[in-house]
């Protein structure tokens, strides 16, 4: 009996090793699959990570050694650095408008391509282009054009006798930050994408129940399709307020900033002080500044979410 139980024993343990080599080499299998990645992510993005960190305590310029000085960066960025807080000013202006605008402007094309008509499609297609090509430079250069006081939108408000004269709109201190809101507002196709999903999982029946009660189009919108979507409009609110916190190419080419600092946004002030003045310890405070903003608001909007986000659950 007893030997019968050892040798029990000794199977288990065999059976015990067996599993554990065949685990470890499972795991190993997946490593390898996933080292590709893995190299990429630890190379390209969590040593910049942790060594941007490091140089935000330090005196560091594109030559020479790192200088550790602690916080003094961030002393300077709050206590003494004027056009930071301008910066800020600017970004949060920026995003206030710019983003409830391109969410409106996709969430009413979605609603107008929500049902299937003659070249949907196409039209589906090409609204979403502008999200492809609006971040780009020719489109940038393009739209500095179109808004600078020689451009196609000087004619067409000539032509409606709404002004007597030219206006440099990307020159004129009030609406220089506009014409860049314009352009983030038209970019509008991947938040429209992302409301056609959401609109085609709303039930039909909830419409078709509403319309025999009377319900008016206006009330079925407020009362049914804006409460279902909210999970749609949360993502989309989250997405696009980070994408747009960290816009910089149409402000580097359409005003560079200008003109008195009315369009410095952030990711601009940033690149200027890091890159072109060879401040790096000095950018990278900048960049972990912005870094904890973002996940601030990220954190607020997730924290006020369960007030206005409705599941089905």
């Amino acid at each position: 009996m007893n030997n019968r139980f050892e040798a029990l024993k000794d199977v288990s343990r065999i059976d015990h090793r067996i599993g554990i080599k065949k685990i470890i080499k499972m795991n190993l299998e997946g490593y390898a699959f996933i080292l590709p990645w893995l190299i990429g992510f630890l190379a390209f993005m969590l040593y910049p990570l942790l060594m941007s960190l490091y140089y935000s305590f330090t005196k560091y310029s594109i030559v020479g050694n790192p200088e550790w000085i602690g916080l003094g960066n961030y002393l300077r960025i709050f206590l003494t650095d004027e056009k930071f807080w301008m910066s800020l000013k600017v970004t949060f202006y920026y995003v206030v408008f710019a983003v409830p605008l391109r969410l409106a402007a996709a969430l009413a094309l979605a609603m107008l391509f929500k049902k299937a008509r003659p070249l949907t499609n196409f039209y589906r297609a090409a609204y979403y282009v502008p999200s492809i090509l609006g971040g780009s430079v020719a489109i940038s250069v393009v739209w500095r054009q179109l808004f600078g006081s020689k451009g196609a939108f000087n004619d067409i408000l000539l032509s409606l006798g709404l002004i007597n004269q030219r206006i440099s709109w990307i020159g004129t201190p009030d609406t220089a930050i506009w014409t860049l809101i314009l352009l983030a507002a038209w970019q509008f196709g991947s938040p429209m994408i992302v409301f056609l999903a959401g609109l085609k999982q709303i039930p039909k029946s909830l419409y078709e129940a509403a319309k025999i009660d009377g319900a008016s189009k206006w009330q079925q919108f407020t009362r049914i399709t804006i409460p279902l979507l909210t999970p749609v409009i949360f993502f989309n609110l989250l997405m696009q307020m980070v994408r747009l916190f960290l816009m910089f190419t149409q402000a580097f080419i359409i005003t560079d900033g200008g003109p008195l600092d009315r369009t410095l946004v952030y990711a601009l002030y940033l690149y200027r002080k890091g890159i072109s003045f060879g401040h790096l310890g000095y950018g990278s405070a900048l960049a972990w500044i912005i870094l904890v903003i973002l996940t601030v608001a990220t954190i607020i909007i997730f924290k006020t979410s369960n007030k206005w986000v409705y599941y089905e659950s």
